[in-house]
């Protein structure tokens, strides 16, 4: 049988981010995904011009509905915008018998807030401590672990202090650092280092989406952790190498790459 996916998150019209991305990443890595809609926006390569939560009982609603009928084997949230959805989410999340990967969505490329400040305690407190894993980067790191990161060392450091708040395994990216695109993954009580060349380039929108998507997938279709996390960094770096050049801003990654699945 196919193994399932499920992606909680928003939606983004352009296709580049949001559960757009994660059903296309789902889908190349051979995985049925399933989708619960959180949030919708307006926005495309340029900007983000507005966001609309919908009601968490509608979240729940649709929540239901696919674990009732399509259960999935792993899945992951995006961007969940406030307390409430949060918390619902998270109280489903204690009887998950899937993993469950949590990809922050804190602040867009574009620097628009995907999550008010109100959210940031129910997430750390209420959502975090049923993950499987977390995959913040560098700027949700910071907030997360509440200090300064300036590289690698202090990547491991600030893993070790997102992991007290429950969550079984963090990866912290290392896209906004200087030099090579470094990646520490914190893991029963060790850390792996991954590392790809960086790829200069300004189309790199929804990368953290598809890069937990990848996982996601993986994880869904059987793998360790550390294999899955392998796999989905070769092939988001894949896939901002390959970018499709779209829209007048930043636009997004190629998600038509070859896996190794």
């Amino acid at each position: 049988m196919i193994p399932v996916a499920l992606t909680i998150a928003g939606s983004d019209p352009s296709g580049g981010a949001g559960l757009q991305a994660d059903l296309k990443t789902f889908h190349q890595f051979g995985v049925y995904g399933t989708s619960v809609v959180t949030l919708l926006t307006v926005q495309n390569t340029q900007a983000v011009l507005a966001v609309e939560c919908l009601d968490s009982d509608f979240v729940l609603a649709q929540l239901d509905a696919v674990l009732g009928d399509v259960p999935p084997n792993a899945a992951k949230t995006g961007a969940l915008g406030n307390a409430t959805i949060i918390e619902a989410i998270a109280e489903r999340a204690r009887s998950f018998s899937f993993p469950l990967v949590v990809d922050p969505v804190m602040v867009s490329k574009h620097g628009a807030a995907l999550i008010d400040d109100d959210a940031v305690h129910a997430f750390t407190h209420k959502l975090l401590p049923n993950a499987f894993l977390v995959t913040p980067n560098l700027h949700e790191a910071a907030k997360l672990a509440e200090m300064e990161i300036t590289d690698v060392r202090s990547m491991k450091k600030a893993a070790t202090a997102i992991a007290r708040f429950g969550v079984a395994n963090v990866l912290v990216k290392g896209g906004h650092l200087d030099g090579d695109a470094v990646d520490v993954l914190w893991t029963e009580g060790q850390t792996h280092m991954l590392s790809a060349p960086r790829v200069d380039t300004r189309h790199t929108h929804g990368t953290g989406c598809v890069l937990s998507a990848a996982i996601t997938a993986r994880l869904a279709k059987g793998e360790d952790l550390v294999a899955a996390v392998r796999a989905a960094k070769q092939f988001i770096t894949a896939a901002i190498r390959t970018n499709p050049g779209l829209g007048n801003g930043l636009g997004p990654v190629n998600l038509h790459v070859d896996t190794d699945s």
